[in-house]
């Protein structure tokens, strides 16, 4: 079974304060005590609609560990590779027309 250990209040809030930071609107599900559950719905730049999820134990490299954001956009067909808050931020308002 997946483990999230690594996704923590403080980094949560990390994540907030990125996307905040970036000028994009967004919202949580509020299941920051059960992270395999939480959900993070962002409204990018150009009206779409993206999804972050924090990322599996198993998926995280131990030489980049604070890279533990997924985002994924279906209008676009895209999931990003693991990223950090600052990352998946950029990456949502960045993102091509």
């Amino acid at each position: 079974m997946a483990t999230f250990t690594h996704v923590t209040r403080d980094r949560c809030a990390q994540l907030s304060r990125a996307l905040t930071a970036a000028g994009l609107i967004w919202s949580d599900n509020g299941q920051q005590g059960s992270p395999q559950y939480l959900t993070y719905t962002i409204t990018g730049s150009r009206g779409r609609t993206w999804r972050i999820h924090p990322a599996s134990n198993f998926q995280i490299s131990p030489s980049s560990p604070g890279r533990i954001w997924q985002a994924s956009c279906p209008v676009l067909l895209a999931t990003a590779p693991v990223l950090s808050a600052r990352q998946v931020a950029e990456r949502i308002r960045d993102a091509p027309a």
